[in-house]
């Protein structure tokens, strides 16, 4: 069974994406064991610097990088990132199944996205829609088209 770690960036605040998690986490246990791994997100001033958003980059990146499993599949949620169907992220989680990996890890980043040296690290930097979205929203996103494409791979009729 594929197991999953989605590394977060800051807490889910209202109780409505918590509900929406609880769910598809739910959902998501027919096919993969799911952690999820929330960080601090650093705080930052109100109007910050460019060199305050890339410390605080940084210092994501760091807890980030203790969290990624070893020899897992990292893929990084980022707008420049691929955009994909979800038939097309079905295709890719069943070739990692083919090459033997086991693990994927998905990293959504904070206010501020994801440091570019966690960007590096990923295999895959996938991006939902040219849009930008609250992370809270990103999260719920993620484990939907997950399950989706859990459900596509197989054989399914969610995605219809």
């Amino acid at each position: 069974m594929l197991s999953v770690r989605l590394i977060c960036v800051g807490k889910l605040g209202e109780k409505f994406w918590a509900e929406a998690v609880k769910e598809y986490t739910k959902r998501l246990a027919a096919y993969c064991k799911l952690e999820i791994i929330e960080l601090p997100e650093q705080r930052l001033p109100q109007s910050p610097s460019q060199g305050e958003i890339e410390q605080a980059l940084d210092k994501e990146a760091a807890l980030i990088e203790a969290k990624i499993p070893q020899g897992a599949a990292v893929v990084a949620l980022c707008v420049e990132g691929k955009a994909m169907s979800s038939e097309q992220l079905a295709d890719y989680l069943g070739k990692l199944a083919v090459s033997g990996t086991s693990r994927l890890c998905l990293l959504i980043g904070g206010s501020c996205g994801l440091s570019e040296r966690v960007k590096q690290r990923a295999a895959l930097r996938l991006s939902m829609s040219p849009m930008t979205f609250p992370h809270h929203l990103a999260r719920v996103m993620v484990l939907e088209q997950l399950y989706r494409a859990l459900n596509i791979a197989a054989g399914g009729k969610y995605h219809k």
